[in-house]
């Protein structure tokens, strides 16, 4: 019989605190690894991750479980090793368009962090795909589309598309109907060292 895994944790951010704390590379990079690795990790395994030695990238983990998005880990057996986890797979930011300046400026600074790291993983993609084996080059794929939405169908839209992405992590549309806005969507597909 296999054990039934426990539904994942929502976690909804709405401090500011929070975000900025998020907004740093280094702790993108360890909650990504964190919420991709069964089991969790150690503060040197995160390292590795991070670019960062062990002692710094504990200090990081331990700002992290402050703002509770990781927590300890089961131990692997060595009582010496502290392992961690991500809370939640995922978090959502949520200031909301009524949220104060604070909010406003913090949610600014997350996303920025986070197209800086999406920016620098495209770059390198585009530096190291000729090296790259032929199947992972053409299987790369940079997309732009611009859709005419209202705003229930861009919510049932992003919806489809997390159920087509969950398991693994196109529509043309030519009579949209009264209200439907332009609405600019992007989907980067590359691999990832």
């Amino acid at each position: 019989m296999t054990e039934e895994r426990p539904e994942p944790r929502r976690v909804t951010i709405s401090d500011p605190q929070v975000m900025r704390a998020l907004a740093h590379p280094a702790r993108m990079a360890i909650m990504e690894h964190l919420s991709t690795v069964e089991g969790g990790a150690t503060a040197t395994e995160c390292a590795e991750i991070a670019g960062l030695s062990p002692s710094a990238t504990s200090y990081h983990l331990r700002e992290l479980a402050k703002f509770g998005l990781i927590e300890e880990a089961p131990s692997r057996g060595d009582a010496r090793e502290r392992v961690w986890r991500a809370y939640s797979p995922s978090y959502y930011i949520e200031s909301g368009p009524d949220a104060d300046s604070e909010a406003r400026a913090a949610e600014l600074a997350l996303v920025d962090a986070h197209l800086a790291r999406d920016s620098q993983r495209v770059r390198d993609w585009i530096r190291r795909a000729p090296d790259e084996p032929r199947e992972w080059y053409e299987a790369a794929w940079f997309a732009d589309s611009v859709l005419l939405l209202t705003a229930e169908e861009l919510i049932g839209l992003n919806n489809a598309i997390q159920e087509l992405l969950n398991p693994y992590r196109r529509r043309v549309r030519t009579n949209p109907p009264e209200g439907a806005r332009s609405v600019a969507v992007q989907y980067r597909a590359l691999p990832l060292d």
